[in-house]
């Protein structure tokens, strides 16, 4: 059985995460350890950051525990189904045998650990639906050429009916931010990733997210929140709320946010579609430039 614990923020070392199989419950008091590290990782993998962490730590029962390498490794659960993550470099063979046997497979592995794990004798597959979609920042806030006619068309028409403004989403408008939160809740049969996207706009400043509100017609419409990835080369959007009743609103918010992102930031990461048709079918549309690869591994 796993044994759960909570450190104290005095108790913020590798050495002080418990040994596996005993692993430590992921709360704020983590973060000045593990968001360094995550933010050292270069491949840009969207659940890699300790905010996607903390904010999923219940949907997939998230907890974090030291191999005796003193390598730091993440146990969750999806429903009843057991797996691992490895983001900080991958453990020795017998480690990884010993995980993988009390677990059954290993998630989220990186384009760079595949071939590593295959040389070890573990079966590597391909997680399509997990797969990161990567764009050029420039491109998104430009849209320039015959491929983004219709999302410049749908962008005009949202223009041309409803008067908008955007802003930061300062603390003075996550009240709004909420609000459309709330309402968009209301227009979808499943509540999504509603918990999550909850806590990250009342824990924004905590988990240092950042993002923007847009206004149409005075009354508060949609939202992006997000934060750098890939060593500060990219960004990575983890949440947009748009609201249904303002025709062209979610591209306008797509181009407008990109717009507002710096230079530094070279590429857009949107997340996976999570093998969801529409959501498939949308973010194709926008012409990702590639994908953040990632795999699922387990004994042969």
């Amino acid at each position: 059985m796993t044994l759960l614990s909570t450190p104290s923020i005095s108790d913020l070392s590798v050495q002080r995460i418990p040994e596996y199989p005993a692993a430590v419950a992921v709360t704020l008091a983590l973060r000045p350890l593990l968001h360094p590290m995550f933010q050292a990782l270069p491949d840009g993998i969207s659940e890699f950051t300790f905010a996607n962490i903390y904010l999923f730590r219940a949907e997939h029962q998230y907890a974090i525990s030291r191999l005796s390498d003193d390598r730091l490794v993440i146990l969750g659960k999806d429903g009843a189904r057991r797996f691992f993550m490895s983001p900080f470099g991958l453990p020795e063979k017998p480690l990884l045998d010993l995980l993988l046997a009390d677990h059954g497979r290993m998630k989220c592995v990186s384009t760079a650990q595949k071939p590593q794990l295959q040389t070890m004798g573990f079966v590597v597959t391909e997680d399509r639906d997990n797969f990161d979609y990567l764009y050029l920042r420039r491109e998104l806030a430009e849209l320039t050429g015959r491929k983004f006619q219709k999302k410049r068309n749908l962008i005009k028409a949202f223009i041309n009916n409803y008067h908008y403004e955007g802003r930061p989403l300062l603390a003075e408008y996550l009240p709004d931010a909420l609000n459309i939160l709330e309402a968009w809740k209301k227009e979808h049969d499943s509540p999504g990733d509603y918990i999550a996207a909850r806590e990250a706009l009342e824990k924004s400043e905590e988990l240092q997210l950042c993002g923007g509100i847009y206004y149409a017609d005075g009354q508060p419409a949609a939202y992006s929140l997000g934060e750098e990835l890939a060593c500060g080369t990219s960004f990575v959007i983890h949440f947009e709320k748009a609201l249904n009743q303002y025709k062209g609103l979610y591209q306008f918010v797509n181009q407008a946010f990109a717009s507002i992102i710096s230079d530094p930031y070279t590429t857009l990461n949107r997340e996976q579609d999570l093998g969801q048709e529409g959501l498939r079918h949308a973010k194709l549309s926008y012409r990702p430039i590639g994908f953040v690869e990632k795999y699922a591994a387990s004994l042969p």
